[in-house]
């Protein structure tokens, strides 16, 4: 803590200190008023300026410092001043001090707050950054909350200080002028308790609630408005239109027909979407043939002397296209027309916030009523308009699939998850692959590290990395592919035979009816925490809402805008991304849940590190996969979690143990209590709780307890040295899961 905030919070403790000390409180009872009002008033007669000026400054004073007394006070300028200057000197005082409490506990107290606790108050800071004054008005209209706490408690919060000033002022208005009227016959009042009657609170609360009230009418208003023009049917069709039958339209349609709404679902394209059809099936497919390869090729490492694989493209594809099939009944027609979802295969678009017009693909068009819409229609790769791309033709996420034959020289252009992933497979397919990447490094969102493991094992492989490179333009050079390039200033030529654009994916927005409703986009569909749009009842969820595309987060969102919009305005949920986890197939996998080490400097989140070099683990050892590591950001000083990363084999899988412990506030003590079976991967996650622990063993209790133990031995409580140190446990090669 700062010297000047020290300094501070040192003053504060010592007035509060000297007030309780010299027994000042005596001064602030309602008795001591009483006994006191006629000389008072007689010095007031007699100084008019000088007893308001001092009057002000001891309220300040006292409620600046948080101090008991504020409410004898306000009695007190009702018999001094009157109504009307005890009112003004009151409110204006009041305020002032609670003002001064407020700026004193945010310059000693919010940053550390929000640092520790920062992760746990983001909804409470989005809540008051958007709505902070009303729920501020709230509280001042009800006397029953302790002011002093409000004033320190908003303190910690992004309200802003003008805002918590006249807000203050205004909400606590009715409040002083019950007080001060009181105070005008302070020789009939005999307790505080006395002034504020059952009647009179439950009209503060009226009060207090007014505001929330008034909200929900602004909501309403609102609502009203934007849907001005449209005339809502008096009946519908169906309870549920979902647009786009990929994970989030899926989950959506399913959840509806389990609750037994009456549910649409259409799609224009293929059911699955691009999870099934064009992404997570048939890259882990060709992934699989691919590691399969890598594998054979380190026959030797496994102590099998020599092996060798005859293989053709066309024949791996096949099995990639003949897993989608095996899997497509898991998301087709019959399988969820069977669930109770009618299924239309055809082309949606909104017409009304209540009507979807259907072109189906047989020709047939009809419009559906409907009390909610989803929109779920996904993302696209995004191609950027390079001069000469068309001209060379270029693949995608979406059509790599239909390559039957092996590129020879393969340019990748983007370091994301995709583009790393089909890199390192069509390398150990044998292509010649290059990627090339605007930074410098490959997977820019995950730590440096990371990026330099897995750009490690790339190269080993073969890959040919390309950072720091700008793409310019493509030229056809006498028959030859080339991209021309900018690295350091200069141009650089790239030959290639094939081109896999693999830099992002852009939401599905047009189409569909948003332009001419007047539904905000950007790079996503607008949409609020409960992922409504500003028609209230149009929902979205999925790649074409973000904040993430994976196919997980989509499905995650679906129960949100499904729920909502069955049930709202009844029920309604803020959706929660408090532990969203993603992985990258890569080989090394690298997988990650909440904050890693970059994010948090960014943030200016402190945190601990803890490390598990997997190259330690057992099982890794065993496998011959012995790489990579768990990294483990928590509070300082405490075993929550804020985030992990994984680099190793299964990686994808071993993070869900943390997934799970973050979502239920679980620390790292609960992981290292948990037994894991001896040998596993899973062992890597107890051991990282485990290295966490050593670095917080309680040495001097550790200390004190090699004393006991030597003093058992007969040697007088001597210190011993000797024992094994706190962290990894050893394996128990005897145990029975060996």
């Amino acid at each position: 803590m700062k010297t000047s905030r020290l300094a501070l919070l040192a003053t504060i403790v010592l007035a509060m200190a000297l007030f309780f000390l010299f027994d000042l409180d005596r001064y602030f009872s309602l008795d001591f008023f009483k006994r006191q009002q006629a000389a008072i008033e007689a010095w007031r007669d007699a100084r008019p300026a000088a007893a308001a000026l001092l009057f002000f400054a001891v309220y300040v004073a006292v409620t600046g410092l948080s101090l008991p007394g504020a409410a004898v006070m306000t009695l007190a300028a009702g018999a001094i001043f009157g109504l009307g200057w005890g009112t003004l000197i009151v409110s204006f005082a009041s305020t002032i001090g609670a003002t001064l409490a407020f700026l004193a506990s945010r310059f000693v107290l919010r940053d550390m707050v929000q640092a520790r606790f920062g992760d746990r108050l983001r909804a409470i800071n989005e809540g008051v950054a958007k709505d902070g004054g009303l729920y501020l008005f709230t509280l001042r209209l009800v006397p029953v909350f302790p002011f002093f706490v409000i004033n320190l408690v908003m303190g910690l919060t992004p309200i802003r200080t003008w805002t918590f000033y006249w807000v203050s002022q205004l909400g606590m208005l009715a409040g002083t002028l019950v007080y001060v009227n009181a105070g005008t016959q302070l020789v009939r009042i005999d307790s505080l308790a006395g002034i504020l009657s059952p009647g009179l609170l439950a009209s503060f609360a009226l009060l207090g609630v007014f505001p929330l009230i008034a909200k929900k009418i602004v909501e309403l208003v609102k609502a009203r408005k934007v849907y001005a023009g449209w005339q809502k049917p008096a009946r519908f069709d169906r309870n549920l239109v979902v647009i786009g039958a990929g994970a989030a339209g899926l989950v959506s349609s399913y959840i509806a027909a389990a609750v037994k709404a009456k549910v649409t679902l259409v799609e224009k394209h293929k059911m699955g979407g691009d999870c099934l059809n064009t992404g997570c099936v048939p890259s882990k497919a060709l992934i699989r043939s691919a590691k399969l390869l890598s594998h054979i090729r380190r026959a030797k490492e496994f102590g099998i002397r020599e092996a060798t694989a005859d293989f053709d493209f066309a024949d791996v594809m096949a099995r990639v296209h003949a897993i989608i099939r095996t899997v497509e009944p898991h998301d087709s027609v019959e399988r969820y027309t069977d669930l109770g979802v009618e299924v239309i295969e055809g082309r949606a678009k909104i017409v009304s916030p209540w009507e979807v017009e259907i072109a189906r693909n047989d020709g047939g068009h009809e419009t559906l009523t409907t009390r909610s819409i989803i929109i779920a229609a996904g993302a696209r790769p995004f191609v950027p308009p390079i001069p000469g791309i068309d001209d060379v033709g270029y693949y995608t996420s979406d059509t790599i699939w239909n390559l039957r034959e092996l590129p020879r020289r393969l340019l990748v252009l983007g370091g994301g998850p995709v583009g790393s992933e089909l890199a390192q497979t069509f390398a150990r397919f044998g292509a010649a692959v290059t990627m090339l990447v605007k930074g410098e490094r490959i997977m820019p969102r995950e730590d440096p590290e990371v990026s330099e493991l897995v750009m490690g094992r790339f190269r080993a492989e073969g890959i040919e990395l390309r950072t720091g490179h700008e793409a310019k333009r493509f030229v056809v050079d006498d028959g030859e592919k080339v991209l021309i390039a900018e690295h350091q200033g200069q141009e650089v030529r790239i030959p290639f035979d094939v081109l896999l654009v693999a830099v992002g994916r852009a939401a599905k927005l047009k189409g569909y009816g948003l332009e001419e409703l007047g539904i905000p986009v950007g790079r996503t569909v607008a949409v609020n925490e409960y992922l409504q749009t500003n028609y209230p009842n149009i929902y979205a969820a999925g790649d074409v809402a973000g904040p993430y595309q994976f196919t997980h987060t989509a499905a995650h969102q679906a129960w949100y805008a499904s729920v909502n919009a069955l049930f709202a305005p009844f029920k309604k949920f803020r959706a929660d991304y408090s532990a969203v986890p993603w992985a990258t197939f890569v080989d090394p996998e690298v997988a990650r849940v909440g904050l890693n080490e970059q994010d948090a400097k960014r943030r200016n989140i402190p945190f601990e590190l803890t490390r598990f070099a997997i190259e330690d683990l057992d099982r890794a050892i065993a496998d011959g996969e012995a790489h990579g590591f768990v990294k483990v950001l928590t509070v300082p000083g405490k075993d929550r979690i804020l985030g992990v990363t994984i680099v190793g084999e299964h990686a994808g899988d071993l993070i869900a143990e943390y997934v799970f412990a973050m979502r239920h506030g679980l620390g790292l003590n609960k992981i290292l209590g948990t037994i894991h079976i001896y040998p596993t991967l899973a062992e890597a996650n107890k051991y990282a709780a485990g290295e966490w622990k050593r670095a917080h063993a309680p040495q001097k209790l550790l200390e004190w307890v090699g004393r006991f133990h030597g003093w058992r031995r007969g040697t007088g409580g001597a210190r011993s040295d000797t024992g094994p140190s706190v962290g990894k446990i050893p394996n128990a090669n005897a145990s029975s899961g060996s």
